[in-house]
């Protein structure tokens, strides 16, 4: 489901999204990711529809891995 934005907003949204993307710590978690995931693939662990969640550092569902286990973000 794609967020209903004006043209100006969505440029103002897709300029904020790539600013974050490209900090120092969402590179390093990235890395980390693709470094695991290989890793994990190799071995023979099935990963469709997985995310690999760096707090509790193991692979879980897309769903369980947003919004801090369903606490919310307030609180991180």
């Amino acid at each position: 489901m794609t967020q209903k934005l004006s043209p100006i907003a969505r440029r103002a949204k897709a300029a904020r999204d790539l600013a974050m993307a490209k900090t120092s710590s969402r590179k390093r978690k990235k890395a980390e990711n693709q470094r695991l995931r290989r890793a994990a693939k190799k071995a023979g662990v099935r990963l469709k529809g997985k995310d690999y969640d760096h707090k509790d550092r193991k692979f879980k569902s897309v769903k369980a891995n947003r919004g801090n286990d369903g606490e919310g973000t307030k609180k991180e």
